[in-house]
């Protein structure tokens, strides 16, 4: 049991975060780090207990662990200075130190929940429960999301009024929302494109994909439209290789057929207004679609901070000395992850990141080669689900959403675990071919099916 008990606290975790508004109030963040530091203690009472050590690592890893080790620097006093007449205020190369210091908390509960998930992920069994939690719950979140965008749009389980903000399913952003399900249905468009459905579910993935595409269209994000069509595209490109001519146009008529069938759900739950928000939203002079100036107010934060940032989490402190606005409203993140890291953290930011998007790009393209077909399709799945969320990440800020994080933590722990075969993959193939044997009387055909899956050479039969 307490081998099971770090998975199983990980995945309440990530349900909990998102359904509890995507985990971006303090409380909210309280629950999950004490349900983080539970699974924790589990995980090393286990393997204190274990003779076998359960602790599994992959790459990925380094670069949030030194992200989070960097931030715990940036509030690390070195001398003293004078601030508008105050004296001795210590010196740190976070302009808010506590800022930084609650960024810092976060990012190692990041770290501690990526390296749980992928040490849980050891097994087939485990890697196919987490991809049927995150189907079935996407699923059914994105049904709830639609139902509510209808019975109740202006208030979350209709009792949070979020106010000027535009909220989708249980997201006070529709950004947010976009984001979270980007990932949702990666997995299972990813075994869709990998070949890894039966005749007999293909209905049902189809029907899964559908609705949490309906769900994404609905929430009105140009950014989550942009970057579904881009998980889209790297899916076609990743499974080009094993695809005869006519899996192509089969998949292309299959990308036509689920564009269809999201538009016309879109117009059917929301009418022609669906479809016409994205128009709305341009149109809108609302500063938060302002982009181009805050993104011009983040490069000055950028060149005036360097080389170490302004400190994580401390954007909002050094966009007030560049806004040249009534500053009103105030500005707590770059809307660019990628101009945000830089302004955060420089050039130790700027290597960390070109780490991982290094590692990132050479798991999906190992993802290609993998020989099963079901981890295949969750790898490449996983790896498409990220990298929309990287596209997204051009236009938005939803990394910094913890349940987006999270999930995107699991993505990424899916992507790495299945590079590898399972202890247990071996053993379920043996099954399975046992079962076939029994079933067909054709020894012969049997024998050669054996022969080719362990890389045996086949005598033919005089």
């Amino acid at each position: 049991m307490a081998k099971k008990l770090p998975f199983v606290l990980c995945c309440v975790a990530l349900v909990f975060t998102t359904l509890a508004y995507g985990g971006v109030h303090q409380p909210i963040l309280v629950v999950f780090y004490l349900l983080v530091s539970l699974a924790g203690v589990f995980f090393l009472a286990d393997n204190f207990i274990s003779t076998t050590p359960g602790v599994s690592w992959a790459p990925l890893q380094i670069p949030l662990i030194g992200a989070a080790i960097y931030a715990f620097l940036q509030i690390v006093p070195f001398g003293t200075t004078t601030i508008a007449g105050v004296d001795s205020i210590a010196r740190t190369i976070s302009l808010d130190p506590n800022s930084t210091w609650m960024t810092a908390l976060q990012l190692t509960a990041f770290s501690i929940f990526f390296g749980m998930m992928i040490s849980s992920l050891s097994t087939i069994k485990r890697t196919s429960r987490l991809f049927v939690l995150i189907a079935i719950f996407g699923f059914g979140y994105s049904f709830f999301a639609i139902l509510q965008s209808v019975l109740s749009p202006q208030k979350i389980y209709g009792i949070y009024d979020v106010g000027l903000g535009s909220s989708f399913g249980s997201f006070v952003n529709r950004n947010s929302f976009a984001a979270f399900s980007e990932m949702t249905l990666a997995l299972p468009l990813g075994l869709v494109f990998a070949g890894g459905v039966s005749k007999d579910k293909r209905l049902l993935f189809f029907t899964a994909i559908a609705l949490m595409g309906v769900a994404l269209l609905l929430s009105g994000s140009r950014g989550g439209l942009v970057a579904f069509v881009s998980e889209v595209i790297v899916l076609l490109i990743l499974t080009r290789q094993e695809a005869t001519r006519k899996t192509v146009v089969l998949r292309i008529g299959l990308i036509a057929l689920l564009i269809v069938a999201i538009v016309a759900g879109s117009i059917f739950v929301g009418g022609d207004t669906s479809l016409t928000r994205f128009a709305e939203t341009a149109a809108s002079e609302d500063f938060t679609t302002d982009r181009s100036h805050i993104w011009s107010v983040a490069s000055q934060v950028i060149s005036a901070n360097m080389p170490f940032g302004a400190g994580f989490g401390a954007f909002g402190a050094a966009y007030t000395r560049f806004d040249t606005l009534s500053g009103l409203a105030r500005v707590e993140q770059a809307h660019n992850d990628y101009l945000q890291v830089l302004a955060d953290a420089g050039i130790p930011g700027l290597l960390l990141g070109l780490v991982f998007l290094f590692l990132l790009f050479r798991y999906g393209w190992r993802a290609r080669k993998i020989e099963n077909v079901f981890r295949r399709g969750i790898a490449l799945g996983a790896f498409a689900g990220c990298f929309a969320v990287l596209v997204h990440s051009i236009f938005d800020f939803v990394l910094h959403v913890t349940a987006v994080a999270l999930m995107f933590l699991t993505l990424l722990a899916l992507l790495a675990a299945n590079q590898k075969p399972f202890p247990d993959e071996l053993e379920d193939e043996r099954k399975h071919r046992q079962r076939k044997r029994r079933m067909r009387p054709n020894g012969v055909a049997d024998a050669r099916e054996d022969a080719e899956s362990l890389q045996l050479p086949m005598q033919e039969n005089p």
